[in-house]
């Protein structure tokens, strides 16, 4: 069995979020870190992993060569490989390409009908939460997205699926993609032991040469060419002005309140 996991390295928008001239990000200038959901999603395959005899992890991400650098973290987890998809012709990419892009090299290292896909619901650098579903579609295979929950029982997963109101359980038939929020689980710490191996499992690099063939794989599917969609402008929101707290009775405070809302012309 092979739980491949899709991973995205992202920017680290807790620290300064650099902006070309051109309002698009500058990402060599900013520091990168797994997207926090897809750790979820890793957490998630390594524990099923601990449950299914003969399970392999594999985790997948696309991006420049420096994305290796966390495959090499993820490795240090308890991943077993690592897939990184990278090439110039895909640069540019939005989630339609970038989804034809990762559905084409999960097909080519193989999908049985005993394996499964774990994505994060979404990455923090776009927050379209699209890319997951798109894989699923152009895999033709079931989905299930916000899973809080997940158990297999032989060829089969039942999720619990999180919804605004409250939960749906879903049961569906593998291969599968489902899409883990953070909800689900603690992802857990690279192990010293890990740390030590990491280097003795392996990375595989898929380019457009490699992926050519694949038939999800045309020139204007993939890159900027074959994205429909681009991102007009970036940019860091002002920063708010601090709060104003209120003391005093429930009567005083709501007082208060009033005066500086009719002062505002608020009411």
């Amino acid at each position: 069995m092979k739980i491949y996991v899709c991973v995205k390295q992202v920017p680290d928008t807790t620290g300064k979020v650099a902006v070309n001239e051109n309002g698009t990000l500058n990402r060599a200038s900013m520091a990168t870190i797994t997207n926090p959901d897809d750790l979820n999603a890793v957490e998630a395959a390594l524990a099923l992993k601990d449950q299914v005899e003969d399970a392999k992890v594999i985790v997948v991400s696309m991006g420049p060569p420096q994305a290796s650098s966390m495959l090499k973290e993820l490795l240090a987890m308890g991943a077993d490989e690592a897939v990184l998809i990278s090439g110039r012709e895909f640069g540019g990419s939005d989630t339609f390409a970038t989804s034809q892009i990762i559905a084409a090299g999960i097909s080519h290292l193989g999908l049985t009908d005993e394996d499964l896909i774990f994505c994060g619901r979404q990455a923090i650098d776009g927050d379209t939460a699209q890319v997951g579903p798109q894989i699923a579609e152009k895999l033709n295979l079931p989905q299930i997205t916000y899973a809080a929950d997940i158990q297999k029982d032989g060829k089969t997963v039942t999720v619990k699926r999180a919804l605004e109101d409250g939960y749906m359980t879903i049961q569906v038939p593998m291969p599968c993609l489902i899409t883990c929020i953070k909800e689900l689980n603690e992802p857990r710490y690279m192990s010293v032991q890990g740390i030590l191996g990491y280097d003795q499992k392996p990375i595989t690099v898929l380019d457009y040469e490699a992926l050519k063939d694949e038939p999800l794989i045309e020139p204007d599917t993939i890159g900027l060419k074959g994205s429909p969609t681009n991102i007009f402008k970036s940019f860091t929101p002002p920063v708010k002005g601090a709060g104003r707290m209120l003391a005093g009775t429930e009567k005083e405070m709501a007082e208060e309140l009033a005066a500086c809302l009719a002062k505002k012309h608020v009411i």
